[in-house]
């Protein structure tokens, strides 16, 4: 499980911010595919599997972000450097 922290030390919070912002958020028009596919789940008619890859494949960078935020507020570090940000 070593490597997983050592992948996660290699992002910036900067990176997973953009990676969030950018990718987690794509199509930007009509809507954010995360925010149909969590309307989706919510609703209970996620029922395709393109649905599900879509929900994790746009979920990851928001996870990602997630990883590195809790890893900010617990350490004050924020990735490659070693000092916060």
């Amino acid at each position: 499980m070593r490597w997983i922290k050592q992948f996660f030390d290699h992002i910036t919070l900067l990176q997973a911010v953009l990676f969030a912002g950018l990718l987690g958020l794509a199509p930007f028009t009509p809507e954010p595919h995360i925010w149909e596919k969590l309307k989706m789940l919510a609703a209970g008619t996620l029922v395709r599997t393109v649905d599900w890859f879509d929900l994790v494949m746009h979920g990851l960078p928001w996870f990602v972000l997630a990883v590195k935020l809790a890893q900010w507020v617990k350490t004050g570090q924020t990735g490659k450097s070693g000092r916060g940000a």
